[in-house]
């Protein structure tokens, strides 16, 4: 039983804290200067090409002539 109070103890204190940490990290990265411009990217990838779907990242014309 003393690990099993120990775990819970370590859980109950530097755990949450360090995890409450994390999360905090995860918010300021998320909504750090600049990064909106990289987000708006991204979430428009499906409206890209409205005639043909977006090509796969190997359809690039090097990577076309690499394959002949």
């Amino acid at each position: 039983m003393e690990e099993y109070t120990f775990l819970r103890q370590f859980a109950d204190s530097w755990m949450l804290l360090a995890l409450f940490l994390f999360f905090i990290g995860v918010i300021v990265w998320v909504f750090r200067p600049g990064s909106s411009k990289k987000y708006r990217d991204t979430a428009n990838i499906p409206f890209r090409h409205e005639d043909a779907p977006a090509p796969r990242d190997d359809d690039k014309p090097a990577a076309k002539e690499a394959r002949k």
